[in-house]
Order: C-alpha cells, then structure tokens, then sequence
C-alpha cells in the first residue's frame, strides 16, 4: 500500500486520521506519517483496513 492509497482509503471510508488512528490503536502522527510518506505502511495494514471495511465503516 502507498501513501496515496492509504489517504484514499481513508477518504473513500469517512475516516479522519485522528479516527483512523483511534481505530487502529496508534497515535494519530503516525497516520499522518504513513500519508506522507515520512514512515513506512506496516505491510499487514491492508488486513486492518478490510476488517474496518466488514466491520462497517466509521459512522
């Protein structure tokens, strides 16, 4: 997953970075690093996010 992918996931789910974060238990500069490109994605994110996917979404 790339920066860009990330941040469109997260745009295309309703997901602030600071939800985001909360959701995956990490602080929210670390979303924030992951988008810029700043800290590399942990491989297994993918995984997260289609579990927050099933799970619904942030709503």
């Amino acid at each position: 997953m790339t920066p860009i992918e990330l941040k469109q996931w997260r745009a295309n789910n309703g997901y602030s970075q600071v939800k985001l974060a909360e959701a995956l238990s990490v602080i929210p500069i670390t979303v924030s690093r992951w988008e810029r490109g700043v800290r590399e994605i942990p491989k297994f994110l993918h995984l997260a996010l289609k579990y927050l996917e099933l799970k619904g979404g942030e709503q």
